[in-house]
């Protein structure tokens, strides 16, 4: 039986070929995502601990680079200080330490355009030891900085600015642009250059000057004497930390198992995301390789039923089907793990080649990973024809022997179709049960109804696609005449053929339609939230995501043609016992550039601010219980606590936090103000001159962004964009396994239908209309499955959405209607290029070979 299992394969290999390719793409999806992702998280974890490897103990301060404004009694927060890097020093265990300060720095290009990513552009000291070296930087060229002026730039930077030793080179911080002197240009193992950022060091004064105050420091490193250990290093460090608890101290094995961990989950969240789309590309090739046995066993059933007549038995006729399904199986899979390994190591190669600078390193390949793609590659061809395999045992050896074709016992489709009415009304209710409930509890009922809903339509697809194709039977007639009328009986008469091709695309449609939705409905209530919310004509804010200096506000406000520039100011601290996000702002400012829209308060937003009252967004109102003219306690970040009055609630508005008060409430509180963006208006609204005027009030920042209202919506909805692309392409494998299913069910259709199309072609049916039916078939097939796939995706996106608008209290339901017209063409264009092949096949038979056929 074996050998007659592997003679059926070598004999129908054509016809398996589908098959094995979506198998075999299914792995690849597999096997690319571990390799991938294994790769890229073993060279970064050991790019990590490469940058431990000398570090006895590291303490860091919480001091600089905090996103919250400092208090006016903050000065215990500085740093360390200088005093307390010399104690450490000479402490006995110690060879050396040496103290670190950063921030953000963004190095311009000649035309004045930032360098590298702006989050992840960095600037650092250079800290020499007695032997004039930095341990963490080499210099290929030039001297590290030494004094006020000079700056030294990593080799990457410094090829893209073109960059060498002596030149002059623009340099942005949060403060004003300044020209200095390149020093010198080295290498790093720097995370953020790895990122695709850039790195720019300074000597010890300046960085200190730029980013904290003179004389400390937000981190030390400890170098270990020799034979000291990393814990008695620790012990003798803690001690001579500050008292209030602004600095810890760690071990570098400790910082390295750390820092590994934090990557390890970062690419655990990556790869399980990926292994998502893996799993519904290998879902939708089950319909596929369950399609190709079922028709090989129907179209083997003489030979099947001679075997059986020869003595097998119905068990040695199910191993048979099964190992042939385990030798294709295991074929696809040896030829997906090698596309996969080949796919992860292209996909390295295209990131470094994007500028996202992955460490070297080999290419991991773990023994998991290979058992992984060839157990999910057997197993799920070996689940999908278990079935076909049954029904090939069940063959009667004598009326098998008499028929070319036996159909499905009518037994089995009640049951079936029993089953998916169980399965799809459970599932529908669950899903509104969720939409109604909302948020994150509804949402989880939404998702189990959604898969349920669709496991229960794909078991009825063969009973709903009777109806529908002969609804759409007389249109085609009318239509396309005799190739219309054969087409739609073709596809009616096999429902379980046309189902599982159908419920291929049906998936891929399902997954595409939703996302859709979501992704524009979301897309344009944060468009309302956002952009039209504002009055403003620009928004400016830093590249890197860091505050503006306080004084760009008044900078912009100094440019012809602004008639205010309003800085929103942010703030965290607590109101009534809870920890909030505050904005500030001059309320008369707020008024010009922000539409607060008010949902209670007697009194206009302008004039509550103006009168030291706070205003509340109205779905945090309402979740706290708080309504105008309530009376709550404010902590502000110095520790002074004040009862400030609600003088309104206000509607969703993304651009303020949920609490709003005057700048002026705020200011006693904090030293110095936060400010993530000033809001512009202008007299004659946007244009280039001035937003080419407003960049020269600020001196050119490269690191400043000028966004006009166009811009502001690319901001706030540019993620979303971004996300459905990624998803798109993701899912885009899938759908091409679905378009396989229908290149392979139309094959072998053609194939078992030889003798049907030799008497049509006797009768006086052409070729021309041959291939029509044909290909009207496959449209009708691929149109069928798009259209549950839509109508489903959107029934899903509706209740995904109510989830959502509980938090998101902008959000409207919006039809794409274009994308979805465009999906239901791209169907039927599926359908057409699908049918090329076995219409052209079909149109070449031989018409007394194929009457001939038995």
């Amino acid at each position: 039986m074996f050998r007659t299992a592997l003679r059926n394969v070598l004999a129908y290999k054509a016809r398996l070929l589908m098959t094995v390719l979506a198998v075999m793409l299914g792995v690849a999806f597999v096997s690319g995502t571990l390799v991938f992702t294994d790769t890229l998280g073993t060279a970064y974890k050991n790019q990590s601990a490469k940058s431990y490897d000398n570090v006895a103990v590291a303490i860091s301060s919480s001091a600089g680079g905090t996103t919250h404004p400092r208090s006016k009694d903050a000065a215990a927060d500085e740093g360390l200080t200088q005093q307390t890097l010399d104690r450490i020093s000479k402490l006995p265990g110690v060879a050396s330490a040496i103290g670190r300060v950063s921030g953000f720095a963004g190095a311009a290009d000649s035309k004045g355009r930032l360098i590298g990513s702006g989050w992840s552009n960095t600037g650092a000291n250079f800290a020499p030891g007695p032997d004039g070296k930095d341990p963490r930087y080499t210099f290929v060229s030039g001297n590290g900085p030494a004094q006020a002026g000079d700056v030294a730039l990593d080799k990457e930077t410094a090829a893209r600015g073109g960059f060498h030793v002596g030149d002059p080179v623009e340099v942005a911080t949060n403060g004003p642009v300044r020209t200095y002197t390149v020093s010198g240009i080295f290498t790093t193992d720097d995370g953020a250059v790895s990122a695709g950022g850039s790195l720019v060091l300074f000597d010890t004064a300046s960085a200190q000057q730029l980013y904290l105050t003179p004389g400390h420091y937000q981190e030390i490193t400890v170098v270990g004497a020799k034979g000291a250990s990393q814990q008695q290093i620790l012990a003798e460090v803690k001690p001579l930390l500050p008292k209030d608890g602004t600095a810890d101290a760690q071990t570098g094995k400790e910082l390295a198992d750390a820092q590994a961990k934090q990557i390890e989950d970062s690419f655990s969240a990556m790869s399980t995301m990926l292994m998502v789309f893996a799993a519904i590309a290998l879902f939708v090739g089950v319909f596929l390789i369950a399609n190709t046995f079922t028709m090989l066993v129907a179209q083997r059933t003489k030979e099947l039923a001679l075997l059986r007549a020869l003595g097998a038995s119905r068990r040695q006729v199910t191993r048979s089907v099964l190992t042939e399904a385990l030798i294709v199986g295991g074929t696809a899979s040896a030829a997906g793990f090698a596309l996969g390994v080949t796919i992860a190591s292209g996909l390295r190669s295209a990131m470094n080649g994007l500028g996202a600078k992955v460490p070297a390193g080999p290419l991991i390949v773990a023994p998991t990973t290979v058992v992984a793609a060839f157990a999910v590659g057997v197993l799920i061809t070996m689940v999908a024809a278990w079935l076909p395999a049954r029904r090939a045992a069940r063959i009667p050896p004598v009326a098998a022997m008499s028929s070319a074709e036996l159909p499905a016992p009518a037994k089995s489709l009640l049951l079936r179709n029993v089953v998916g009415v169980i399965l799809a009304c459970g599932g529908a209710g669950l899903v509104v049960a969720g939409a109604a409930t909302g948020r994150d509890s509804g949402r989880r009922a939404v998702g189990i109804g959604a898969f349920l809903l669709l496991v229960g339509l794909i078991v009825l697809t063969p009973l709903l696609s009777r109806p529908v194709l002969t609804v759409v039977r007389a249109p085609l007639a009318r239509v396309f005449g005799v190739s219309g009328n054969l087409a739609a009986r073709n596809a009616r008469r096999n429902p379980r053929r046309t189902a599982a091709t159908a419920s291929a695309l049906a998936i891929g449609l399902t997954l595409i339609t939703g996302l859709s939705v979501l992704g524009v409905s979301v897309g344009r209530s944060v468009d309302e939230a956002t952009v039209d919310n504002l009055s403003a004509d620009y928004m400016v804010r830093m590249a890197s995501g860091m505050p503006l200096d306080p004084s760009v506000a008044g900078e912009i406000s100094k440019v012809r043609g602004v008639t205010a520039a309003t800085a929103l100011e942010s703030a965290y601290f607590d109101v009534d016992g809870r920890f909030s996000a505050v904005t500030a702002a001059d309320p008369r400012g707020l008024a010009e550039t922000v539409r607060v829209t008010t949902v209670t308060g007697s009194q206009s937003p302008q004039t509550a601010l103006a009168e030291g009252k706070i205003l509340v967004d109205d779905k945090t109102a309402k979740s706290r219980g708080w309504k105008a003219g309530d009376v709550v306690q404010a902590s502000y970040p110095d520790g002074t606590k004040a009862e400030v009055t609600i003088g309104g609630t206000f509607a969703d508005n993304l651009v303020l936090s949920p609490v709003v008060m005057s700048d002026t409430l705020l200011a006693p509180h904090v030293d110095k103000p936060e400010v993530p963006q000033v809001l512009v208006k202008t007299t004659g609204g946007a244009d280039a001159k001035t937003a080419e005027a407003i960049a020269d009030g600020l001196g050119n920042n490269p690191a400043i962004s000028i966004m006009d209202r166009q811009g502001i919506r690319n901001t706030f909805g540019g993620v979303i964009n971004n996300m459905l692309n990624i998803m798109y392409g993701l899912l885009g494998m899938s759908l091409i396994i679905a378009v396989l299913g229908v290149v392979n069910t139309l094959a072998m259709s053609v194939f078992e239908r030889r003798r049907e199309i030799g008497m049509l072609r006797a009768i006086g049916l052409d070729r021309s209309r041959i291939k029509r039916m044909i290909r009207l078939e496959a449209v009708v097939i691929s149109l069928f499955g798009a259209v549950s796939g839509v109508a489903l995706g959107l029934f899903i996106a509706w209740a995904t959405g109510r989830t959502i608008s509980a938090d998101l209290q902008a959000y409207v339901m919006v039809l794409p209607w274009g994308r979805i017209a465009i999906f239901l063409g791209l169907a039927a264009l599926v359908g057409v290029l699908a049918a090329v092949w076995p219409a052209r096949r079909a149109a070449r038979l031989d018409v007394l070979d194929a009457i001939m056929t038995e």
